[in-house]
């Protein structure tokens, strides 16, 4: 962890004008394909439920992993092998073998895709970016691939025709350099990194790169607040499933500080009820809300 210089801190043409003038604007440099940014959404889902209206995120894509050689096999060999470790370690599950058998040929794509979707709005813009993050670890698809692409903002709830249109427009391709020169300006070199900045604009930002510890992203808030944060309560787990439709074993059990085997065991009930059905995953286990 390390504090960022004021001269480090993003220009003000690209500090984000959040309206819900919440005291803590989080920057979050992330890369579609990257399985770390993917191991922080348990960390992320709690953060926000705890905590959330104290802080705003601002998602930049990076495309760090877009400058990687994909056409090597020994590269492609890495990346699977990461992937693994990074799900065996995490519990939240990507298939490696993807690289081995329907490799994402190019990244840029979906890099665009991304602020196409964001075209759309903020949260249209995250609906896409975690169903993108579903058809590729899970479901090992090549989400460079259009039709992919096109399947993924349709089940996001956009604006299909609109999206094929954006996709192909100046004002994505400006709005993922954009990211980019952030990214630059802020010398941030992988992801996923989260920079902390107050209201204050002058002052300097709090940079995380990496995962950590939950507390340690509460201590930081704790940090930034000058004061200790009021928690909030996590909802029922059915009101939970509603809201967030499709989520892993994992995430559940960090939003509710329950083991697997605990959480596992409350939503067999709810599959019971028929609110929820179970999803094998390469590793664990995802549920998905039945909507009526």
């Amino acid at each position: 962890m390390k504090i960022v210089s004021n001269s480090k801190s993003p220009s003000s043409t690209h500090r984000c004008k959040c309206s819900d003038k919440k005291p803590i604007e989080i920057y979050m440099f992330i890369d579609p394909l990257c399985p770390e940014c993917w191991a922080l959404e348990p960390i992320l889902k709690k953060l926000q439920i705890e905590y959330g209206k104290y802080f705003s995120i601002k998602h930049i894509l990076s495309g760090r992993l877009a400058d990687l050689n994909f056409g090597k096999k020994k590269n492609l060999e890495n990346i699977a092998q990461a992937w693994e470790k990074t799900a065996s370690r995490s519990g939240m599950s990507c298939d490696g073998s993807l690289w081995l058998e329907n490799p994402v040929d190019t990244p840029y794509t979906v890099s665009i895709a991304l602020k196409a979707a964001e075209l759309q709005g903020r949260r249209a813009g995250l609906r896409f970016l975690r169903k993108v993050q579903e058809m590729l670890f899970l479901e090992k698809q090549n989400i460079s691939n259009l039709e992919v692409l096109q399947d993924c903002a349709g089940n996001s709830g956009l604006d299909i025709e609109e999206f094929m249109i954006d996709i192909h427009s100046e004002s994505a391709a400006k709005a993922f350099q954009c990211d980019m020169k952030i990214t630059s300006e802020m010398e941030v070199q992988e992801t996923p990194t989260l920079v902390f900045f107050n209201k204050n604009a002058e002052e300097a930002g709090i940079k995380i790169t990496g995962t950590y510890q939950y507390e340690v992203y509460v201590q930081i808030l704790s940090e930034m607040l000058s004061e200790k944060p009021i928690q909030a309560p996590p909802p029922t787990l059915e009101v939970f499933m509603e809201f967030f439709k499709f989520v892993a074993s994992k995430e559940i059990a960090v939003v509710y500080n329950m083991s697997i085997s605990q959480i596992e065991r409350e939503m067999k009930k709810l599959l019971l009820k028929q609110v929820v059905e179970q999803i094998p995953a390469k590793y664990g286990t995802f549920w998905r809300y039945i909507e009526e």
